[in-house]
């Protein structure tokens, strides 16, 4: 088989029992309390104030952007504070996280643990301190009376030190249709019989997948038959295909034509399956796009991704914030399977880690881009000082700048 095939092949059966598998079983969970609850557990964050920034920080901190979605609408609905969002998408993991976890179980622990705690304590400060859109609006108002518009905080003026954010109405990202927005005679069974399997295929992946793991991630042979190698090969694929089918055709007849969007509560168990279904398949795309552009990239290039980041020295963790500011999983699961390779150190990863803010900006960016963007620079900073202090101080001393740090 030639090798450029191989790589597309192993790139889908990886991706989806590698990442997949495990992004449903999260999303599906977090779909799960907030059905069984009737959304009692976004009422716990909206009325615990306190709270809010650590709470946003713990959802952050779940692998994938589920739960750091479920904030953004709160905070659009002005129920939790600006210190929550910054909180929140600092500590998101993103989909990068099921790579790390599946590849570097002991730096995930590590880098997203130092997530956690920087985002939290800039949260904290945030909101303390009163560096909310508002105090921004008005720095900005007084260097420039001319472009300043106030921003968007409700009446046009400061409420507390942090003011939330008052929209008129159900936001664009809050508000959708679930239901199907097509109907054929064809393809609506066929659909809903590919999101059966799919299913079918998630569990079985999980199975294989946590085996994956509980070996310690050794290499798995690309084969066919009823060995562990064959049965991963073959789910992999089929799973893949299904998540592929789902994300381009199979959503408009099932359901969820509209996916990476935050959903309050779920009509029934079908519906919550539905949803975890959709969105894993659509994070199923940026998982095979990643990976296997990085593989083509270094295969068609020969390019030695290692010895180009141990010649970057500080500018390693430093070029890992910026790739953290770049909305979307896609640049960060790219970033971690170099980390997993063995391309990058520890700070890098760390730095990444409080920088990205995965899926959950894209709802904030499309209502308003300004709160946006002044959360990813407040998540930027402290991404930068904790990556460069790693490098220079605590990981010569615990290990942690070393290449391949916690790599399986």
């Amino acid at each position: 088989m030639p090798e450029a095939t191989t790589i597309l092949l192993e790139s889908l059966r990886d991706g989806y029992v590698q990442v997949s598998v495990f992004v449903a079983i999260t999303v599906l969970a977090f779909g799960l309390v907030q059905y069984l609850t009737g959304g009692a557990l976004l009422r716990a964050i909206e009325e615990n104030e306190r709270l809010q920034p650590a709470l946003g920080g713990l959802l952050g901190l779940t692998p994938g952007c589920g739960g750091a979605i479920v904030v953004m609408p709160l905070y659009l609905r002005g129920t939790v504070s600006f210190g929550t969002v910054v909180a929140t998408l600092g500590a998101t993991a993103g989909d990068s996280a099921f790579v790390i976890l599946a590849l570097a179980p002991e730096a995930a622990l590590y880098a997203y643990a130092i997530a956690f705690a920087a985002s939290v304590a800039t949260g904290y400060l945030v909101d303390s301190v009163g560096l909310g859109v508002s105090r921004v609006d008005a720095a900005v108002a007084r260097l420039s009376p001319a472009t300043a518009d106030g921003g968007t905080v409700a009446g046009g003026g400061a409420i507390g030190p942090n003011p939330a954010h008052d929209y008129a109405g159900e936001s664009p990202t809050h508000s959708h249709e679930t239901g199907p927005d097509r109907h054929s005679r064809v393809l609506t069974p066929l659909s809903h019989l590919a999101h059966v399997l799919w299913w079918v295929a998630a569990i079985v992946g999980l199975v294989l997948g946590s085996l994956y793991l509980l070996r310690g991630g050794p290499e798995v042979a690309l084969a066919v038959g009823p060995g562990f190698d064959g049965l991963f090969t073959v789910v992999g694929l089929v799973g893949a295909s299904l998540s592929l089918y789902l994300y381009a055709v199979g959503r408009h007849y099932v359901g969820e034509g509209t996916v990476a969007r935050a959903r309050d509560s779920f009509s029934s168990v079908y519906d919550t399956l539905v949803h975890a279904a959709m969105e894993t398949s659509f994070v199923t795309v940026w998982v095979l796009v990643a990976l296997a552009g990085y593989e083509y990239v270094v295969f068609f290039t020969g390019a030695d991704v290692a010895t180009l980041a141990a010649s970057a020295g500080v500018l390693a963790p430093l070029g890992g914030a910026v790739v953290g500011l770049i909305p979307g999983c896609g640049p960060q699961i790219v970033l971690a399977n170099v980390y997993a390779e063995g391309g990058l150190p520890f700070s890098a990863l760390s730095a990444n880690a409080i920088a990205q803010d995965g899926d959950a900006l894209f709802p904030l960016l499309a209502v308003d881009a300004k709160a946006a963007i002044i959360a990813s620079i407040y998540n930027f900073l402290p991404a930068v000082v904790v990556g460069v202090a790693l490098h220079f101080l605590w990981g010569p001393v615990f290990g942690m700048a070393e290449f391949g740090f916690g790599v399986l």
